[in-house]
């Protein structure tokens, strides 16, 4: 069973940045697209960014487009999330989650392995 662990989350004042991290338990995240998720109290878990396979494919909501990036190591079988000029709503826990198909969606759907997530709060 491949696990993911993310890290990287904290309290950030808004403006901030913080780093965010996805690590998988086995040698195989090249298999995999990623996405990264949050969700903040009371909402529904929305797809923030997503990568293919190979790194050539990326996305993003809109209300990231410009302060977010998403980028994968296959060799350390790590992706990350760079999350620039924080801002209040940008509060929530981010989740990590692999897609078995070369796609890059920003949907929930056919995720099939998720990470616990990482607490993000900007708050001054």
């Amino acid at each position: 069973q491949l696990q993911l662990v993310e890290s990287g989350g904290g309290l950030v004042q808004p403006g901030g940045s913080l780093r965010l991290s996805c690590a998988a338990s086995r040698s195989s995240l090249e298999y995999y697209s990623i996405g990264w998720f949050r969700q903040a109290p009371g909402k529904e878990r929305e797809g923030v960014s997503c990568i293919n396979r190979n790194g050539g494919d990326t996305d993003y909501a809109d209300s990231v487009k410009g302060r977010f990036a998403i980028s994968r190591d296959n060799a350390k079988n790590t992706a990350y999330l760079q999350i620039n000029s924080l801002k209040p709503e940008d509060t929530g826990v981010y989740f990590c989650a692999l897609h078995p198909l070369n796609v890059c969606s920003r949907s929930t759907s056919n995720y099939i392995y998720w990470g616990q997530g990482t607490q993000v709060t900007v708050s001054s």
